[in-house]
């Protein structure tokens, strides 16, 4: 049995949100207690398939957590073995064109949050403002809507536990696709709601040829006007430059990967855009931390396989031991049965391979990595298949054709798909890692959590090379907590006199390396975020948490190019974040704290 080994940030997190209270809001459980609630509510699910031997099957699931090799999703963690028994963290869920199904998807939402959960919405189908409704007057538009649904979203949050969170989706042919592209331009504003632009192929070819494109009421389905697709590209990237909103999602490419698109198209995403779903699907999501596959400089893949195919056990057990909030939710995730499993603390992996993020050897180790875990998914996939069944949409599915013109090779998946990169925020602070595939957010900072605590951090790992290559003294820690980046430190520690000159030269070379391996977030180049994403997503079968961050004195145009880069790399979507361009942000440099400033990744999450 693994000893579990947790910070003092993750016991403060774990004892203000996921362990048990009592009425008196008291802690009666500890953190072995939630690791072994956790795996023996999700062990049961083996006896739905005859299984034997449960007990063994929740000790491994209990040592994959314990060992923080593995976390679930945050509802998970919650709410197994709990009275809610609601587990999956992405729902979405469909806006049709009337008043009735506008406020059933507003009161099927309320339900998601009470447990926990994120939703995602497409409002592309509602009536443009100022068009006509049948019994009287004129319609106020989605973006209205959209106010009413975060004000409510707002009441649950204060309410519950663990924040509510939306993704608020439009397609640019909507002909209120202004209002909404800025409709975040002020503070305050939509404050539940991620928001993002659905672009679609054709749209970008207009921007590229400098070229007109129609807006279409999608009452009539009529064109109502044409507009310049680069003067709405150029708006997008503008607001986003503003303040983080909107991001982009490609609508096509979404789609072109839908494993199966005769059940629906893919509308729209989960809160925070990893995760494209069918309206009123969810999705359970679990991250393997990357960070305890290295050790002496080299990948483990014998471990890693082990953690794979047990996650991949665990997460289409979460399925069935899931009390899903709606009915229709339940219908649609037992047909597809998706799970997505994904990965955190990336960057520091890279640290511990002495390998910079912003390098080809970073993104090329992200290749290795992502296609192993894709490919171990899918034979963990297949195995359980074999015993359980495969899911029932199989036979009409993108897998199924797949498995024709590949003769000999029947790819009978237990789950449609397997892979998502989410952002990780909280479990990754439990696991005492970086965020999903993100950098590091700084060497130094402090976070401010939901509950009013004051989390501070200092990279271990930069601490300990410090230490042992003798540069660690007060003078350079109180320059790290400042500058949150060791990039702009150009001495090192003085020498004392009895040092030689040569030892000098060596110490600094080895600062030097440290600046290479110890980048954060802030240090990046833009191009290499975009890259890294990009490099992910060609083994991720559904889609990728990521920030683009900027320097603060980054410009509209430097938006516009990570844009297209990541559209041109084959990225399913992408959001960016300005250094310092929203007020009331929740980790910021430890120095610094009346300066608020973070990442989107960070805060969206």
């Amino acid at each position: 049995m693994p000893k579990i080994n947790l910070s003092k940030n993750a016991l403060t997190i774990l004892e203000n949100r996921y362990l048990i209270k009592n009425n008196k809001g008291k802690v009666i459980e500890k953190p072995e207690d939630l690791f072994r609630r956790v795996a023996k509510n999700i062990a049961q699910a083996d006896l739905k398939y005859k299984g034997k031997n449960i007990k063994k099957i929740e000790e491994e699931f209990y040592n994959l957590m314990a060992s923080l090799d593995f976390l679930p999703n945050s509802p998970t963690l919650f709410n197994a073995g709990r009275k809610l028994q609601q587990l999956a963290a992405c729902f979405v869920l469909p806006i049709d064109d009337d008043i009735s199904s506008i406020f059933k998807t507003l009161h099927d939402a309320a339900l998601i949050h009470k447990t926990g959960a994120g939703t995602g919405f497409n409002f592309s189908k509602l009536r443009p403002k100022g068009d006509i409704i049948e019994s009287a007057g004129l319609t106020s538009g989605p973006v209205s809507f959209m106010k009413i649904f975060d004000a409510a979203t707002e009441q649950i949050k204060i309410g519950g536990v663990l924040r509510g969170a939306n993704m608020g989706i439009l397609n640019a042919e909507h002909p209120d696709i202004e209002d909404f592209i800025t409709v975040k331009s002020k503070e305050n504003v939509l404050t539940n709601f991620n928001v993002s632009v659905a672009i679609n192929d054709k749209f970008i070819e207009a921007v590229k040829k400098n070229k007109n494109y129609n807006l279409i009421n999608p009452r009539t389905k009529k064109a109502v006007k044409k507009e310049s697709a680069k003067r709405i590209f150029k708006l997008i990237c503008e607001q986003a430059w503003l303040n983080g909103d909107p991001g982009v999602v490609f609508i096509d490419r979404i789609n072109e990967f839908n494993p199966t698109p005769n059940l629906s198209a893919i509308e729209s995403t989960d809160s925070c855009g990893e995760q494209p779903l069918l309206p009123y699907e969810s999705c359970n999501l679990g991250s393997i931390n990357l960070s305890n596959v290295v050790k002496n400089r080299i990948i483990n893949f014998e471990k890693l396989k082990r953690i794979i195919h047990t996650s991949v056990h665990f997460l289409d057990n979460v399925i069935d031991m899931c009390n899903y909030p709606l009915k229709e939710n339940k219908k649609i995730v037992y047909k597809n049965r998706k799970i997505g499993l994904g990965v955190m603390g990336f960057a520091d992996m890279l640290i511990k391979l002495g390998i910079a993020y912003d390098s080809e050897k970073g993104t090329k180790t992200a290749e290795e990595v992502m296609k192993f875990i894709s490919k171990e998914a899918s034979i963990a996939s297949m195995g359980l298949a074999s015993k359980r069944g495969h899911f029932p949409e199989w036979k009409n599915s993108a897998w199924n054709r797949k498995s024709k013109a590949f003769k000999g090779c029947h790819m009978l998946l237990r789950n449609a798909t397997l892979t998502t990169i989410a952002p990780t925020g909280t479990i990754s602070i439990i696991a005492d890692v970086s965020s999903g595939i993100e950098p590091l957010f700084a060497l130094s900072y402090a976070r401010r959590t939901a509950e009013g605590k004051t989390l501070i951090y200092f990279n271990e790992g930069l601490k300990k090379a410090l230490k042992e290559n003798r540069l660690y003294n007060d003078e350079i820690i109180e320059k790290i907590n400042k500058e949150g980046s060791i990039q702009n430190i150009q001495e090192i520690p003085e020498m004392s006199e009895m040092q030689r000159i040569s030892e000098h030269a060596q110490k600094s070379k080895i600062f030097d390396e440290l600046k290479k391996i110890f980048v954060v977030g802030s240090d990046i180049a833009a191009e290499w975020h975009v890259r890294m994403q990009a490099a992910f997503q060609k083994y991720v079968d559904n889609g990728i948490s990521k920030t683009v961050t900027l320097p603060q004195d980054a410009n509209v145009k430097d938006v516009e190019k990570i844009f297209m880069m990541a559209y041109e790399l084959g990225c399913k979507g992408i959001s960016v974040y300005r250094y310092g361009s929203r007020e009331g942000q929740v980790i910021y440099l430890s120095s610094k704290r009346d300066e608020q400033i973070t990442l989107s990744g960070f805060l969206k999450r």
